[in-house]
């Protein structure tokens, strides 16, 4: 039972870091297994406003309108968002919102916190059992007594590249795959969250035929040119010696080459091809 417990928190932490890696950079920090109280209560995501200024690109489906505190239950694959899970949100809000607010009696404002609820299946269960409305694809909000909370189903999100940091949570190979080609490089510790993500949906039976290192390269392709000389030199230096000129675009190889170089390489290319000889003729 210990182990399975540790499993599932491994299976939060990851789904917290994607997250602290996703908002790397943006006005939104995101702080991963909040204690909230003298005895462990362990909230498993807060995303958290920090300053001014708008999200650089596209949130994922259901993320839209964040405010400045957002508390985010996560279930992996292995568990059900049930009764219980959103009564533990509802509880964590009252405490979250406590412990920022000046004092307990004068705290800050209800409509400055989100609740939201990440599945990576749907709830079929619990969306029978209390106020249920689509929102859109994969998107659901519920009621629990005075509160609306956001339901984002992983499984259900468009195949579309913001919904990227989710898919890689819903269990779905294709998806997953899907997820894995569009997640942009966020900070140095993403190709070791990645990596991390992929070896454990590994070791559950999940195939996919998308890779670290294809991550890697797609990276490169689409990065290369916005690099500096030396950061190029690095990455180039990192490739296997066989890999090296694959892993530059046409203008870096052309770049040692005069025009006049580059232009009989191309002729020799256009030039129609030499005539078979001629067979000699037999004498009558």
């Amino acid at each position: 039972m210990a182990v399975e417990r540790q499993a599932l928190r491994d299976w939060h932490r990851l789904f917290g870091l994607l997250l602290t890696d996703f908002f790397t950079g943006t006005p939104f920090a995101v702080e991963v297994e909040r204690d909230l109280s003298a005895q462990q209560q362990l909230l498993d995501v807060a995303i958290i406003r920090r300053g001014r200024g708008r999200f650089p690109g596209r949130l994922p489906d259901g993320l839209e309108e964040l405010r400045p505190h957002n508390l985010v239950t996560f279930k992996s694959h292995h568990e059900a968002l049930d009764g219980w899970a959103l009564k533990e949100l509802s509880g964590l809000d009252v405490a979250y919102r406590k412990f920022v607010s000046p004092s307990p009696a004068d705290l800050l404002p209800e409509d400055q916190f989100g609740l939201y609820a990440v599945a990576a299946r749907f709830p079929h269960n619990l969306s029978g059992q209390i106020p249920w409305q689509k929102v859109q694809a994969g998107v659901y909000d519920c009621r629990w007594g005075t509160d609306t909370i956001r339901v984002v189903v992983a499984g259900e999100l468009p195949r579309e590249a913001h919904n990227a940091p989710l898919h890689l949570f819903s269990a779905s190979p294709d998806l997953i795959e899907f997820g894995s080609g569009s997640y942009r490089r966020r900070s140095e510790q993403t190709s070791r969250l990645l990596g991390q993500l992929f070896d454990r949906l590994r070791g559950e039976g999940l195939v996919m035929a998308f890779t670290m290192e294809d991550f890697n390269r797609q990276y490169i392709k689409e990065h290369f040119p916005q690099l500096t000389p030396e950061e190029q030199q690095e990455v180039l230096e990192a490739l296997p010696p066989d890999r090296r000129l694959a892993g530059l675009p046409p203008e870096q190889l052309l770049a040692g080459l005069s025009a006049t170089q580059i232009q009989r390489y191309l002729d020799r290319l256009t030039a129609a091809p030499p005539a078979p000889p001629r067979k000699p003729r037999r004498k009558k």
